[in-house]
């Protein structure tokens, strides 16, 4: 007769540190000593695993999980905090609100940090994470295809299509052939700017249609920046389960860079070119079908449908706000 024992995971106090060494054009691995060196002054208990390939954070966060660890820092960018999201919702064993998400910002753009307030150097992020105040934030999910196969993804901060996911896709070739840094961001920029063709999209907010017509570029947001510091959802909240959804329409090339750089300073509030929404639910399409991108990858391809999770998440945060759930 076979026993069915039940195999009991003691939760570990300490955190599980997943570092992407490759962020940043080599800031993860090359800043590490500095990092970990602060993290042992703070009296700070972890572990820490490297990764090694594209979405191995995925597989990592999963394994921490089932080994009791709580309590996750990705030491990286916007994609490596993506996939630590992805493999907590994976697994099904613990409610992804019970674990804790820190972050300790190395990548180029760092827009789910800076949304935060974690941009200010490895100090201020290394002491939010001894003081461990934490808020619950909401995540969303996308549906999107990829070589005609559906798939979805998790998201933290931002989505977008046109423009900035070209050049996201762009930056994305350069990073798979080894090339990295501001100057191949700077150079991915460049060519969308001069090459980028727009297509038709039609986009749906909680059903209805909004939008329907040629446009430069949409941005859904969970928090406000998105594209290495762009304030393109200046209005947006982590914790409102609401996406903010800006549309900028067609313009003339020769006053796209000069939009960009005022949509940076955040200084593009109202203006004729803009529409903006709020919705718990955003559906896009184009003719033909375009590239997404997703806290800052470029994914897959049109049609996607988005859908927010309310409070889904629970990240370190630098200060706690007592109007914000706990």
């Amino acid at each position: 007769m076979r026993d069915n024992k039940t195999v009991v995971i003691m939760e570990k106090s300490g955190w599980m540190v997943i570092v992407n060494p490759k962020a940043g054009n080599g800031k993860g691995l090359s800043d590490w000593p500095l990092i970990s060196n602060t993290m042992n002054r703070s009296n700070l208990e972890f572990t820490c695993q490297f990764t090694e390939h594209k979405y191995h954070t995925v597989e990592l966060t999963v394994k921490a999980i089932k080994d009791g660890y709580r309590k996750i820092i990705g030491v990286g960018g916007d994609g490596t905090l993506n996939e630590i999201v992805n493999g907590i919702f994976l697994q099904k064993e613990i409610p992804s609100q019970d674990i804790t998400i820190g972050v300790i910002p190395t990548g180029a753009g760092n827009d789910r940090a800076r949304g935060a307030g974690l941009t200010y150097g490895y100090s201020q992020a290394i002491k939010s994470l001894a003081v461990c105040e934490t808020q619950l934030q909401d995540s969303g999910v996308a549906e999107y295809f990829e070589s005609g196969v559906k798939h979805v993804r998790y998201m933290i901060n931002a989505a977008g299509v046109g423009f900035d996911a070209d050049v996201n896709a762009k930056y994305n070739w350069f990073k798979e052939e080894g090339k990295r840094g501001k100057w191949r961001f700077v150079q991915s920029f460049t060519r969308s700017l001069f090459r980028y063709r727009t297509k038709r999209f039609t986009i749906k907010a909680n059903g209805l249609r909004v939008y329907k017509a040629k446009l430069f570029l949409a941005t859904l947001g969970i928090g406000p920046y998105s594209g290495g510091g762009i304030i393109s959802v200046p209005d947006s909240k982590f914790d409102d389960s609401l996406f903010d959804v800006t549309i900028v329409k067609m313009m003339p090339r020769i006053f796209m860079y000069g939009f960009i750089r005022d949509l940076r300073r955040g200084k593009v509030k109202e203006n004729k070119r803009l529409v903006r929404i709020r919705a718990s639910e955003v559906e896009i399409s184009s003719n033909p079908p375009s590239i997404i991108e997703i806290d800052g990858e470029a994914l897959g391809m049109l049609p996607a449908k988005f859908s927010i999770l309310p409070l889904a998440l629970r990240f370190v945060t630098l200060r706690q706000d007592p109007h914000l759930p706990q």
